[in-house]
């Protein structure tokens, strides 16, 4: 019982030294977790990190035939029988020493087996976290469905008709319901959200708006790789995931995922699939660290990842001529098949933003050939030809156009040797905005012949697609003109240094050239758009007088116009109640014996008198209301008597005239009032 513990344990610990080889997972408790939840099958566990994509590797075997195929095979051609089921033909006499070694350093190497011998391919399947308002929903589909089906299932969890639920968070933008999964190549962990613009929030949602607003939001993730002592400003959507920006950051540092070790997550962020809206970083700025995690196995890592190089003579030539039907690239047949030794490319495929693009090429050619390099222009070749062609006359430059292609056996020397030489840097740097592409890719070169077409016209496209690999790389100088940019010069990746200094300098004359003459254009057009806004400001001037002017006019008119408004309804009021006190007076008396009766004459300020006669008991009021009658009111003018001197007006209104003493004839004079 002693001797098959002890054989199951170094059964266990070479089963996990094959399984690390393979996934080049160095965390030792990691690997163990994942051979445990597959009961230790080695093919199970390997298929669970990196699923096939011709099939699924059989895995029925016992443990005892895992290890004797996987360790100590006599050759190549029975390790393949025992991992794949398929027995090998004989090996003929010349391609006996020919086989291609395995990419990996380990004895394990899955060998695309017949078609008879695979299991039923299962199907892939993919995970979905759908985030609606306060909800999280979390899916399993086969990548066989559709987007339609998600969204039939949605409905039936969220309660949401389909024909009312937008399916956000795919990387290729909207797509179909009709859209097939696997057509979208997505990874197996996938977020999404859902949006309903035409379902109204209820109060209970208030925090579902502030989540959609943060979901559209753009946080800047302030990212510094602490071995290259280099940082990086980039921009994500709130919707993107935690993952996706990690897978980002692998291209720029080449740390794969697993290898990276983070700071500045907050402690919220737990999960990789959380999108950066609910993840609690900071808004608008966020500041992070990565670096690449330390493990006890890196120092052993290039022995076991670059195996020695496979040297082929000139009679095994003919057995590699079909290498592509087993998709073995030349990098793989050398024994250049692991990641870690495969230059990685200057810029990934398919790069959704320019920026992005150019900010990994950047990066990767700093890590090939150092830090003294040309300025290459972050951003879209549109928006380096409007840095370039459209300031004014004396900031504008040459644009230079650097397109890198790996596969030239040019590159590596034009870029260490040329593009990194001081004179040319510094020279470039002076008189030129650099932009960079890398067309080794062909879907990279196809993007860039559809920029230049829509920015140069199709002749330069024609031009770029005339050049075969091995005169790549190239260097494009481009000048603005008035109606259209033209390509003064295409320097190929075979010239020198003093050629390459030649060429630039003569793109330079004929830059200075024309650019002094777009100086001069320029200030004789300033200069006449100088006298023309000055004319314009001097009749401008002349307007505001006038208009000025004429506004006093109208307002002193209006004011004329409104006091004799007022005078007259003055003039109207008083009259009107001239008119009702001399309606209102009592009938003169007539002068008759017996009856008590007052002659009085008043003086106006005019000389003109006043004469009427009232019945000695008679109010003082009543004479009041007559001498307004006449135009004289109460509170514009006093009654006086002549001797002795007294003031009528301050008298009792209700007093009689034979109390106020003016009986039986009295002499009066009005005053105006002070």
């Amino acid at each position: 019982m002693a001797s098959d513990s002890g054989d199951s344990n170094m059964d266990r610990e070479m089963i996990l030294a094959d399984f690390q080889a393979c996934t080049g997972i160095d965390n030792i408790a990691e690997a163990i977790t994942l051979l445990e939840l597959n009961n230790w099958d080695l093919v199970a566990a390997i298929n669970g990190v990196i699923p096939q994509e011709n099939g699924i590797l059989q895995s029925n075997f016992s443990s005892e035939a895992s290890q004797a195929n996987l360790f100590g095979p006599p050759n190549q051609s029975e390790a393949a029988e025992a991992a794949t089921g398929v027995v090998a033909p004989p090996p003929s006499s010349s391609s006996s020493s020919s086989s291609p070694p395995s990419s990996s350093g380990s004895a394990f190497c899955p060998i695309i087996p017949s078609s008879r011998h695979i299991v039923e391919r299962q199907p892939r399947m993919l995970n979905f976290r759908v985030e609606y308002r306060q909800r999280s929903i979390e899916l399993v589909l086969e990548e066989g469905s559709t987007v339609g089906e998600i969204k039939q299932i949605l409905e039936t969890e969220l309660g949401v008709p389909v024909s009312k639920m937008q399916l956000k968070g795919w990387k290729s933008g909207d797509v179909s319901d009709s859209t097939v999964l696997r057509s979208l190549h997505l990874p197996k962990n996938n977020s999404l959200y859902v949006l309903t613009p035409d379902i109204a929030p209820t109060a209970s949602t208030s925090q579902n708006s502030a989540l959609q607003e943060s979901l559209n939001q753009n946080f800047l993730l302030v990212i510094s790789h602490r071995e290259a002592q280099r940082d990086y400003s980039l921009n994500f959507p709130g919707s993107r995931t935690i993952q996706e920006v990690k897978r980002n950051i692998s291209d720029l540092t080449n740390i794969p995922v697993r290898h990276q070790q983070w700071e500045g997550w907050p402690a919220s962020a737990s999960d990789d699939s959380m999108t950066l809206a609910v993840s609690g970083i900071s808004y608008p700025c966020h500041h992070l660290s990565v670096c690449r995690r330390s493990s006890p196995a890196n120092a052993q890592e290039p022995t076991e990842e670059c195996p020695d190089v496979h040297m082929i003579s000139d009679s095994e030539g003919d057995d590699f001529e079909d290498a592509s039907e087993f998709s073995v690239d030349d990098s793989e047949m050398f024994g250049m098949g692991s990641s870690t030794c495969r230059k990685s490319p200057m810029m990934p495929e398919n790069s959704e933003n320019e920026g992005d693009a150019l900010l990994h090429f950047t990066a990767e050619f700093s890590t090939r050939y150092g830090d003294i390099h040309p300025m290459f222009f972050i951003g879209s070749l549109e928006a380096a030809s409007q840095e370039a062609f459209y300031g004014k006359a004396r900031d504008r430059k040459l644009l230079a156009i650097y397109l890198h292609n790996d596969e030239s056996v040019l590159s590596n020397v034009f870029c260490s040797q040329m593009m990194c030489a001081d004179s040319i840097v510094s020279y470039l740097s002076q008189n030129f905005i650099t932009w960079a592409w890398d067309v080794t890719k062909e879907a990279n070169k196809a993007r860039l012949l559809t920029m230049c077409t829509r920015h140069f016209g199709s002749v330069v496209a024609q031009t770029i697609r005339t050049y075969k690999t091995d005169q790549f790389p190239l260097l494009l100088i481009v000048m603005g003109k008035r109606t259209s940019n033209e390509v003064l010069n295409v320097i190929q990746g075979n010239s020198t240094v003093d050629e390459l200094m030649m060429r630039l300098m003569g793109a330079m004359e004929i830059f200075t050239a024309q650019q002094q003459e777009d100086i001069k254009d320029e200030d004789e057009r300033e200069a006449r758009e100088m006298v023309k806004r000055e004319q314009d400001e001097a009749y401008r001037l002349s307007l505001e007088a006038d208009r000025k002017k004429r506004e006093a006019q109208e307002r002193e008119e209006a004011e004329q116009v409104r006091l004799e408004q007022m005078r007259k309804e003055q003039e109207e009021e008083k009259e009107a109640i001239r008119l009702s006190l001399e309606q209102a007076l009592p009938p003169e008396p007539d002068d008759e014996p017996g009856e008590q009766i007052s002659k009085l004459r008043i003086r106006t300020p005019s000389g003109e008198f006043l004469e009427r006669r009232f019945l000695g008991s008679c109010k003082l009021q009543v004479l009041f209301d007559f001498v307004a009658s006449k135009g004289y009111p109460f509170d514009e003018f006093k009654l006086l008597t002549t001797f002795p001197r007294r003031n009528i007006t301050q008298l009792d209104p209700g007093s009689t005239l034979l109390e106020a003493k003016l009986f039986p004839q009295e002499t009066l004079f009005l005053e105006a009032k002070e």
